[in-house]
């Protein structure tokens, strides 16, 4: 049997759309491993979402055991109240996101995931660390495009027209 999983995450935006990075921290027994990324136009949401999501991939086997701690009311609340998986019923319409959720489901059921809400910015220091990996990463020179929030939001300005 293999060790629990603890999860550390964090998304921040410069501007909310703005460039954006996230920060994640992976603890199974002694192993530490963290992963981080920046994006040159997201939103926070997108980024606090992507930051489970890629720590979620990163995991090398199923059926992992995993607590995800996470700042991010809107990802917490999305799946422990159930929302996303009516959202998923409903295929997304109307649903910011969408695309990452729809990631997300995929690589959320293939573990045991418990998410633990914690006050950001409030000295918790592997949240106060995932924030650091988070700003650095959007500050770097090269950043990737985040292709879902782009066509969401080309999506949004068309159908205004």
């Amino acid at each position: 049997m293999r060790e629990p999983i603890r999860m550390f995450t964090d998304g921040a935006c410069s501007g909310n759309p703005g460039p954006g990075g996230f920060g994640v921290i992976l603890r199974c027994g002694s192993l530490e491993k963290t992963i981080s990324d920046g994006y040159a136009l997201t939103t926070n949401n997108r980024m606090e979402l992507l930051a489970v999501i890629t720590g979620l991939e990163a995991i090398k086997w199923d059926n992992a055991d995993v607590t995800i701690w996470s700042d991010s009311s809107y990802v917490v609340d999305a799946v422990e109240k159930g929302w996303v998986f009516s959202w998923e019923k409903k295929e997304f319409v109307k649903k910011a996101n969408a695309d990452l959720w729809r990631r997300f489901l995929a690589v959320y059921r293939r573990h045991r995931v418990r998410f633990q809400w914690i006050r950001g910015h409030n000295g918790h220091p592997e949240n106060e660390q995932c924030d650091r990996m988070a700003v650095a990463a959007y500050g770097q020179s090269s950043l990737k495009e985040d292709e879902g929030y782009c066509q969401e939001a080309e999506k949004e300005i068309f159908e205004q027209i």
